[in-house]
């Protein structure tokens, strides 16, 4: 799950990675923005592919990209990738360096499926909610207390979503507190 890039160089991009077996991971590509280059379009942010990587000296680097054709439609919704890119940019702040965490990779994959099939805007906003939620539990900022225990242990399926609407102002404040106490 590429979370976001930067450009370095002439035409070389590094990028936040997020995989299931190293978890957040800085990679870089040389190349990347020159027109001959056929990870271009492959390597995009907010983007779900399969990459092959190897270990540098200070970083790791991108040998080869390919889509993994899952999540594709999600480009055109404007409302889910506004929520995926704030859920990104929380990942970068909140993951530190290489730390396997398949239960959380797998929860943002099943999540953001979800969000890919929502239409209405009051649905992205509890998906949204629904993530954050899960993402802080995952990462051990809220714990699996009374008020949010259901939202943040129970398998991420649509039904969910429907549910969290109810509690959604007392499930903001348990995020909000969490991130408050980060200090991040």
């Amino acid at each position: 799950m590429i979370l976001g890039s930067r450009n370095y160089g002439e035409a070389g991009k590094c990028f936040y990675i997020f995989t299931r077996d190293l978890g957040m991971i800085y990679a870089s590509a040389q190349g990347v923005r020159k027109m001959s280059s056929k990870l271009r379009y492959v390597l995009q942010d907010f983007s779900y592919v399969k990459v092959d990587l190897v270990r540098g000296r200070d970083f790791w680097r991108v040998t080869s990209a390919s889509k993994t054709n899952e999540l594709g439609d999600f480009v055109n919704k404007i409302g889910a990738m506004e929520v995926f890119s704030n859920v990104a940019r929380l990942l970068k702040r909140l993951l530190a360096g290489e730390d396997k965490n398949e239960i959380l990779f797998d929860d943002l994959v099943r999540g953001l499926k979800v969000l890919e099939k929502t239409s209405s805007k009051e649905e992205i906003r509890n998906v949204e909610v629904l993530l954050v939620l899960r993402l802080l539990h995952h990462l051990g900022y809220v714990g699996g207390g009374e008020a949010v225990g259901e939202y943040a242990v129970s398998p991420f399926e649509d039904e969910l979503v429907f549910q969290i609407s109810k509690n959604r102002a007392k499930v903001l404040s348990h995020i909000n507190k969490a991130l408050r106490e980060t200090q991040l």
